[in-house]
């Protein structure tokens, strides 16, 4: 097997003061900490943390019972979505890799989070999600394999429920989308999800510039 030809690395862009003041607005408690720590040791990109306070606020704000998630990474996103849930609220989370499950897994039973109210599944997303029941959603969460993104979407406009919502992370990619000279795959496949959700009758989207940015779509 030929070896991936190497890139230099990108230089680390600074930080712009307002980005991590809103990225400290809101305080992480220990457990979410205890997550990022775990992404970190599996090298897992984490949801930033105003990710994570925004899809705890999303599930409150629309009585969310049932959510999907796709890329369980090491349970940042998780456990946000599950703190913002009902208490009987089932997250179904869904990652290729079991050993990314496991880091979940005691990061949601050290946060006393009932095993029952975790459903994770190791496996390819779009080998599960087709198996999963139409409009009995209420959030979507997708932060999976970046080009299957388009994929996702489509999954998505089936699974919710009228009045669920749609949330896309990775939007921007890392500013790349913004850039008409950038034909990246990643990048020209975010295009794609972004022009899919406009033209898509299900769906009113609105694009932030939180995080990597953040495509949240409300289905109709």
């Amino acid at each position: 097997m030929n070896a991936t030809p190497k890139t230099p690395a990108a230089r680390p862009r600074a930080v712009r003061p307002e980005v991590a003041f809103v990225e400290d607005f809101v305080p992480q408690g220990e457990h979410a900490q205890a997550a990022r720590r775990a992404s970190e040791q599996l090298g897992v990109p984490a949801a930033s943390a105003s990710t994570a306070a925004l899809l705890t606020l999303l599930a409150r704000l629309v009585g969310a019972k049932a959510a999907v998630e796709i890329g369980t990474g090491a349970g940042v996103s998780g456990l946000a979505l599950l703190e913002g849930l009902s208490p009987d609220g089932i997250l179904t989370s869904i990652d290729p890799e079991p050993e990314h499950q496991q880091a979940a897994r005691r990061v949601f039973a050290a946060a006393g989070i009932a095993p029952r109210r975790a459903r994770l599944i190791a496996g390819s997303a779009l080998a599960v999600l087709p198996k999963l029941s139409d409009g009995a959603y209420d959030l979507v969460y997708v932060d999976g394999d970046p080009l299957e993104t388009v994929e996702y979407v489509a999954q998505a406009a089936r699974l919710l429920r009228s009045g669920g919502v749609l949330v896309v992370d990775h939007a921007l990619a890392g500013g790349a989308v913004a850039d008409p000279a950038n034909e990246d795959d990643n990048t020209v496949i975010m295009r794609e999800v972004l022009d899919a959700v406009q033209t898509l009758d299900e769906f009113d989207p609105v694009l932030l510039p939180v995080g990597d940015g953040l495509l949240l779509a409300h289905r109709a």
